[in-house]
């Protein structure tokens, strides 16, 4: 069996279902791709500069994934690979993003959506990363770069409403984390940073990290670290009402991607000690199928 030649499983409706996990190992700058139960585990990309966020294009067979670079220095790039790792091109040269994390991509418009957590922006390009672009500049220079409240960490993005959703982390169990939302289409005669649609979803949060949207239930999900009760934690909370988030899984050790499968209600998860897990969409049968995998990042679940 090839590394694209999915695994057979069965979703909670009976139906047969393939899909492939691509997971980001951040210190070793690994891709690795694996069958949803940990299985058929293989390394398709080596030599990334800090990995962190990865979406994947299943029509188009290509793989993206952010690479931050070193943290205190302006030199965050995004690169392009076919599913098995191959024809390997960087889109977004360094520099051209400071830090980037989680990234989504929306291919109806053609886009990839990403947070710059050190450029404190939310950002976007075109698929071959032309016509980079800056959503929300939530500050600029070295002094607003040392307040971490700053930092925008996880995106994802609503194309039905034309929402874009994004986390500001805050700093380490800093209990100031939250969650905002704005429009993707910037207001007429505003700019970037002065923009009048912000709209604060969750705040006091422990440390949001990375977020995935469920649009047919219209749910968010996100991963928090920080300390236990709230942090360490997935969580979700629906998007078109206000509702108290609800957590799902707890006792992560430094949780950071969250991928759904939503109709195969399951989610997967990763935390930074380097373990995987799989889930229910409300959090039942909870299982840790692969472990002391390094530290690990972004994860991303297609059906390939």
């Amino acid at each position: 069996m090839t590394v694209l030649e999915a695994t057979k499983t069965k979703a909670s409706s009976g139906a047969t279902r393939s899909g492939r996990l691509f997971v980001l190992e951040l210190n070793a700058g690994l891709i690795h791709t694996m069958n949803p139960d940990g299985s058929e585990k293989k390394t398709i990309v080596s030599n990334c500069r800090l990995p962190d966020g990865i979406a994947v294009d299943v029509a188009a067979g290509h793989i993206f994934w952010t690479n931050m670079g070193v943290p205190n220095l302006n030199d965050g790039s995004i690169e392009r690979a076919d599913l098995d790792g191959g024809n390997r091109k960087v889109i977004v040269p360094p520099g051209g993003t400071y830090t980037p994390k989680q990234m989504h991509l929306e291919k109806a418009s053609g886009k990839l959506y990403w947070c710059d957590r050190e450029g404190m922006r939310v950002m976007r390009a075109n698929l071959d990363g032309s016509q980079v672009e800056t959503l929300v500049e939530a500050g600029r220079g070295d002094e607003n770069r040392r307040d971490q409240t700053r930092h925008c960490v996880g995106i994802t993005v609503d194309p039905k409403l034309g929402k874009i959703y994004w986390t500001q982390k805050g700093p380490d169990n800093g209990d100031v984390g939250r969650i905002f939302r704005a429009n993707i289409d910037l207001p007429k005669g505003e700019s970037p940073a002065n923009r009048s649609d912000i709209e604060l979803l969750f705040d006091r949060l422990p440390e949001p990290i990375d977020l995935e949207l469920d649009l047919k239930n219209r749910v968010l999900y996100w991963t928090d670290r920080g300390d236990p009760p709230r942090g360490n934690t997935v969580n979700r909370a629906p998007i078109d009402q206000k509702a108290e988030p609800e957590i799902l899984i707890t006792h992560l050790m430094e949780g950071i991607g969250i991928a759904l499968d939503v109709s195969g209600n399951r989610m997967f998860v990763t935390d930074f000690a380097g373990s995987i897990y799989s889930a229910d969409l409300d959090g039942k049968n909870e299982r840790n199928f692969l472990y002391a995998q390094g530290n690990l990042t972004g994860i991303a679940y297609a059906e390939v």
